[in-house]
């Protein structure tokens, strides 16, 4: 069989749906994948995954009348009509996503009207999967896509263990360089009310490293650059890592004792590559867009809850 997954982003998406690729791969499918080139690196060398379509919907969206870009529409049409899936999964749940899964002339599978973050998205879809109640997060959500291709998962948390796989000489170096034991801090989040204050975090990081010798390592992202000089600029002796690709952010954070951030990409990272968490959630949902592998440092209402508490649970989780 061979089965098509879109879901073209963003990280912490991506990596939520890793488990559906491994479950189809482990019952004998060959998997295709459909992304955008911004995320497409967390998908290199992933076992599960015999194909990779980029999707540049982001720069159709800057050129809707081009003809670079109605040429990208037909290759990606192409390409993903020559992997001649049987059944594509719209992970997704866009419009954007649906039409894309219909480009490969396969039966698309995707989740029901209440299911979806744009609902009418779902008239493209050919068969609509209501997920189970007790479905509560994203990963076992995406799951319940494979009973459309007869799969029963036996794997449920997503690993990207594989991204530590291979050369990555500069972030290898500069891993290797770092003091020993350390803890990664990401104070950047992809929406405002989503990131913890810099001055708050850096006073956990200063904690953290009187109690338990933890060096504080900056992680980052584009637009993230302004937090990380605050940051920088609050805890003495700080680390502020160089901009890293998925396979150098994989290498960071599986060599800490602890990562530190909010509901993002580069936290559902950290907890794939197997790194314990201290998850600060404000505005999101844990129970849904959680940490998977290690929910016992989870925050909620982080912006409620004080500073002693915080540091105490980032202890124990240090600790465990």
């Amino acid at each position: 069989m061979r089965l098509l997954i879109v879901r073209l982003s963003a990280m912490g998406d991506v990596i939520h749906a890793l488990p559906l690729a491994e479950n189809a791969a482990r019952s004998g499918a060959e998997v295709g994948w459909v992304v955008e080139p911004a995320f497409a690196g967390l998908l290199e060398g992933n076992p599960h995954v015999g194909k990779v379509l980029l999707a540049d919907t982001r720069g159709w969206r800057r050129r809707p009348f081009s003809t670079r870009t109605w040429r990208s529409i037909g290759n990606l049409r192409r390409e993903s009509r020559a992997f001649a899936p049987e059944l594509v999964l719209d992970a997704q749940g866009l419009i954007k996503s649906a039409a894309i899964a219909r480009l490969s002339g396969a039966p698309v599978a995707g989740f029901a009207f209440g299911a979806r973050r744009e609902p009418i998205s779902a008239a493209l879809c050919d068969v609509r999967v209501r997920p189970p109640r007790e479905a509560r997060h994203v990963v076992e959500r995406n799951l319940a896509l494979l009973e459309t291709a007869g799969i029963r998962p036996n794997v449920r948390a997503p690993d990207a263990l594989y991204l530590l796989e291979g050369e990555s000489r500069d972030a290898d170096r500069w891993v290797a360089s770092l003091p020993q034991p350390y803890a990664v801090f990401h104070p950047g989040a992809g929406r405002r009310e989503k990131a913890w204050d810099e001055e708050r975090m850096a006073e956990l990081a200063k904690d953290l490293h009187r109690s338990r010798g933890l060096v504080t390592v900056l992680s980052w992202g584009r637009g993230d650059e302004p937090r990380i000089e605050r940051m920088a600029s609050l805890v003495p002796g700080a680390r502020r890592a160089p901009f890293l690709d998925a396979r150098g952010l994989a290498r960071l954070y599986a060599g800490a004792r602890l990562f530190v951030g909010g509901d993002t990409g580069p936290l559902h990272l950290a907890d794939a590559v197997g790194t314990r968490t201290l998850a600060l959630y404000g505005p999101t949902d844990p129970d849904r867009n959680g940490p998977y592998r290690f929910r016992d440092g989870v925050v909620r209402r982080m912006r409620d809850v004080s500073d002693d508490t915080v540091r105490e649970l980032a202890e124990r989780v240090v600790d465990a």
